[in-house]
C-alpha cells in the first residue's frame, strides 16, 4: 500500500498512476545525516497503514518520492499531479547564498535551487487543492519567500544554538484559529518542541505578507518577535491550515519509535558512532519528563501528524471520486 522512491533527478519520476496519491517529500538536507527524512517517511508509511481500509475501498495506495532540492537541484513541478508536500529540515544558512562554509553554521551549496522551489510555492499557493506542510530549513526558506523573516545566527545574546527541548510562546492569532485553538486547550499556550538550529527568522515588522503566526520563540524578551510556526495560507471556510511551517522539529516520534530508528541507522552502517550519540542524547532529554514529553507529542500531532492525515484524507476522497471509485463514508 506503500511505496517510497528517492529522486536524483526529475527524469526517475515513474508515471502518473490514478490508483495512486502521490506525496512529494522536498528533500533539504543536501546528503548530510540526519533523523528527520526518515522521520517523515515514517510518518508517512503509518499514516498510510492507518487509512488503509479506506485506501482499499477506494481502490488507491500511496506513493511518497523524495526531491533532492539542494544538493541534487531536483525541484517537482506542480502539474496536478502533487497534492501533498512535505519539507524537511536541513543545515547551513536560509538564504543559500550566504553558505559559503565559514562556520559550523554553513554549508557549501548551488543556490540555483531557490528560484524553482520559490515558483514551487508560488504554485502551490495559487491552488487551493495542494498542501505544503513544511519543518525547520523548509520554514525559514518559506518565511524568506513570503518576506516576512530575517534568518540571524544565534549568539551569546540569545542563548547560542538552539537544541533539544525548548518552548515555544502559541500567539493570540493561534487561540483565535480553528484548527490550532484545540492545541492551546490541551496543553495551553506555552508549548515543548524539539529544537536543533543555528538561526532565528526575526519578524519584518514592515511585512506586507497575509500570514498567521502562530508560534514566536518563548524567550525573545526585548527582542524583534522570533518567527517559530506560521501558517502562510488555508483555503477560505476551511479549517485546516493549507501551507503550514514550524522551525521546530514535529516529525520526530515518540522515544520509543526515536530510539530504534537510531538504532537501526547505527547498526545499518549509514551513520557513525559519533553522529549517533549526538543525536541519542535528546531521548534522555525526553525521557527526563514525562508529562512534557506527552505535551510534546501533542504539540507535534497539532502541527505536523494530524495535518498530514487530514491532508491525506482529503486527497482520497478527492481521488476516489476523479478516478469513478466508490467514496469511503467515512475515514
Amino acid at each position: 500500500m506503500f511505496e517510497f522512491t528517492r529522486l536524483n533527478s526529475l527524469s526517475e519520476l515513474p508515471p502518473r498512476d490514478e490508483g495512486c496519491i502521490d506525496v512529494a517529500v522536498l528533500d533539504m538536507n543536501h546528503r548530510w545525516l540526519n533523523v528527520g527524512h526518515e522521520s517523515i517517511v515514517r510518518a508517512l508509511r503509518e499514516l498510510t497503514t492507518d487509512l488503509r481500509p479506506a485506501l482499499e475501498r477506494a481502490g488507491l495506495r500511496t506513493r511518497a518520492f523524495s526531491f533532492d532540492v539542494r544538493d541534487q537541484l531536483v525541484v517537482p513541478q506542480h502539474d496536478g499531479r502533487f497534492g501533498l508536500y512535505v519539507g524537511s529540515g536541513g543545515p547551513g544558512h536560509l538564504d543559500p547564498r550566504e553558505n559559503l562554509g565559514r562556520n559550523e553554521a554553513e554549508i557549501e551549496e548551488d543556490p540555483a535551487w531557490e528560484g524553482p522551489l520559490f515558483e514551487l510555492f508560488d504554485a502551490i499557493k495559487a491552488d487551493e487543492d495542494a498542501a505544503l506542510i513544511g519543518v525547520c530549513h523548509t520554514f525559514g526558506v518559506l518565511c524568506r519567500w513570503a518576506q516576512i523573516g530575517q534568518p540571524l545566527l544565534r549568539g551569546a545574546e540569545n542563548l547560542e544554538k538552539s537544541i533539544g527541548v525548548q518552548h515555544n510562546v502559541l500567539t493570540a492569532e493561534a487561540v483565535a484559529h480553528p484548527w490550532f485553538s484545540l492545541l492551546t486547550l490541551s496543553v495551553g499556550t506555552v508549548v515543548p518542541v524539539v529544537d536543533h538550529r543555528y538561526y532565528d527568522l526575526v519578524a519584518l515588522p514592515d511585512s506586507a505578507a497575509e500570514v498567521c503566526v502562530i508560534g514566536v520563540e518563548s524567550d525573545a524578551g526585548e527582542r524583534a518577535a522570533v518567527l517559530t510556526m506560521v501558517e502562510f495560507a488555508r483555503t477560505p471556510g476551511d479549517v485546516l491550515p493549507r501551507i503550514f511551517a514550524s522551525n521546530h522539529h514535529p516529525e520526530i516520534p515518540g522515544i520509543a519509535a526515536l530510539s530504534r530508528m537510531l538504532q537501526d541507522q547505527l547498526a545499518s552502517g549509514t551513520v557513525t558512532r559519533e553522529w549517533y550519540e549526538s543525536r541519542a542524547i535528546i531521548i534522555d532529554e525526553l525521557r527526563s519528563n514525562e508529562h512534557e514529553e506527552q505535551a510534546r507529542l501533542v504539540t507535534a500531532d497539532f502541527t505536523f501528524g494530524a495535518l498530514l492525515r487530514a491532508h491525506l484524507e482529503r486527497l482520497i476522497t478527492r481521488q476516489a471520486a476523479r478516478s469513478g471509485r466508490t467514496v469511503p463514508a467515512a475515514l
